[in-house]
């Protein structure tokens, strides 16, 4: 059972995957970063200088007794972190689709093989002596 289990795992397709989840958390963390650090300051610029994520409605204020202290803690929809989290999806797909685009241009194309069987003027011939008997 071990020796199977060694062999399971040093298949190529464990370790290329292992290999992808790897890559694939580095990657998620540069994506992230530019979209917070770089893509959604410009974002918030455009729209006015909006910080979408302190929109939200409140249902429930806040309870603070006389010493200031908080005894009920506010009850809101916070739509707006629901907002950023819409852009910020939006613009990781934009990024990895110019990365996959990019990729894609380094590839060399890949010819189709030619189609196995008979070709066409042997079917035609074929049909003709079919159609003779």
């Amino acid at each position: 059972m071990l020796k199977e289990f060694k062999n399971f795992i040093m298949t190529g397709n464990v370790i290329d995957l292992s290999v992808a989840v790897i890559l694939g958390a580095a990657l998620n963390a540069v994506i992230n970063g530019f979209v917070k650090e770089i893509a959604m300051p410009f974002v918030g610029h455009f729209v006015g200088g909006a910080d979408f994520s302190q929109l939200k409605i409140v249902l429930d204020e806040a309870v603070i007794d006389a010493t200031g202290k908080v005894v009920t803690p506010e009850n809101s929809i916070n739509y707006g972190s629901w907002i950023n989290t819409i852009i910020n999806l939006v613009m990781v797909g934009l990024v990895l689709f110019i990365i996959v685009k990019a990729y894609n241009k380094t590839k060399k194309p890949v010819e189709a093989p030619a189609p196995a069987g008979p070709s066409e003027i042997d079917l035609l011939t074929e049909i003709r002596d079919a159609l003779k008997k």
